[in-house]
């Protein structure tokens, strides 16, 4: 009935008016207001890296206030539509207005994930990256999943996907992958993935159906978004080039396309062959190579305050966070959290979110 949903929707705008006040919606306005302003002075283009951070700044400020306007937007109208039926008694409305606050409540729950977002980098874009454990054939086609399950995870939430770096298995699956996820929050919401994820089932290439055990390694990073973020001296880079090998068919092997990059201060080597042109394979290689010396920055950072703060660091990148079981049960379970999830065909399809929001809530104050 109708009035069963009264208190539903009452609880509804509680959470978005606590949402607002999260958000901050009135300084983010009033700070798009004066970013505007700016552009409009004089010599706003002399420095035209600050004039595209200015412009950046105000386009993603502006994308949260439009977001929560067209939510408050939508629970005035679902609201509406309930006052409607309740004062005419119209009970064929309960419906329509359940299943739009089932959509809403989604949308809401999204919004208040991205409050949790408050890394220096959570809003930049993310480079995921995917990597076979021992097992051969078995970790390789892990990966090939993984990679799968990230990818449905990001056209879900509209985030762009485009391959940086490509190694196939021997014989089926991915060695390793390197993804650029482009979209707001990428990063903040990908980093709970970083760790090692293990699958057991019973393995397809197995004659005799035994259970097998498989690893893979996940890391995020974020992408540098302006140069001085993560300062690259042309002199220290070595650059070579080669003929491209692995998928991409005929045009692949005719010339050097391929690029590999080494940052000769740290030994860091990237390297991309997935495009037809030496160019874009250079640009795609010089992105993972800012990534990783970012990821050098942050880390010097944190251990330099740890120092500070007397903490005692835990040495857990190996450290296996998340275990997908399909057989002899089927669950999915977050060893960090303790979330777990039995639909196993939802989660590698790409239903991730009641994972990260997991990790948000209990690591917020700890990144």
């Amino acid at each position: 009935m109708l009035a069963d949903l009264k208190k539903e929707i009452e609880e509804a705008g509680c959470r978005l008016r606590e949402l607002r006040v999260s958000l901050d919606v009135a300084k983010r306005e009033e700070e798009i207001k004066k970013l505007e302003e700016t552009t409009l002075g004089p010599g706003f283009w002399e420095d035209r890296e600050q004039a595209q951070r200015i412009l950046q700044r105000i386009t993603d400020q502006k994308e949260r206030v439009k977001r929560y306007d067209q939510l408050a937007s939508q629970f005035e109208d679902i609201k509406v539509l309930w006052e409607l039926g309740t004062e005419e008694s119209d009970e064929s409305v309960e419906h329509e207005v359940a299943a739009q606050m089932k959509s809403w409540i989604k949308s809401l729950e999204s919004m208040e994930l991205a409050v949790l977002l408050s890394g220096p980098y959570d809003n930049h874009h993310a480079i995921l990256s995917l990597h076979a454990g021992a097992g051969g054939t078995e970790a390789q086609d892990w990966v090939a999943m993984l990679m799968r399950m990230y990818t449905r995870y990001c056209e879900r939430e509209g985030f762009k996907v485009e391959v940086l770096d490509y190694l196939a298995g021997d014989e089926a699956g991915v060695k390793s992958v390197s993804l650029s996820v482009e979209g707001l929050n990428a990063f903040g919401y990908l980093r709970s993935e970083k760790g090692v994820h293990r699958l057991v089932r019973i393995s397809p290439f197995d004659a005799n159906g035994r259970r097998h055990t498989s690893f893979a390694s996940v890391d995020v990073l974020p992408q540098v978004e302006y140069d001085d973020e993560v300062e690259i001296d042309p002199d220290d880079l070595r650059i070579d080039t080669f003929r491209s090998g692995g998928k991409g068919g005929q045009h692949l092997n005719k010339t050097d396309s391929a690029v590999r990059i080494t940052h000769i201060p740290t030994g860091i080597v990237t390297q991309c062959q997935d495009e037809r042109s030496q160019h874009a394979n250079r640009d795609k290689a010089m992105k993972l190579l800012r990534a990783k010396l970012l990821e050098i920055k942050r880390r010097e950072q944190e251990e330099q305050m740890a120092e500070l703060r007397g903490d005692q660091q835990e040495i857990g990148w190996g450290s296996q966070i998340r275990s997908y079981v399909f057989q002899p049960y089927r669950l999915v379970k977050d060893h960090r959290t303790g979330m777990e999830m039995g639909n196993v065909d939802a989660v590698m399809d790409g239903e991730l979110d009641t994972f990260i929001a997991a990790y948000l809530h209990q690591f917020r104050h700890k990144d």
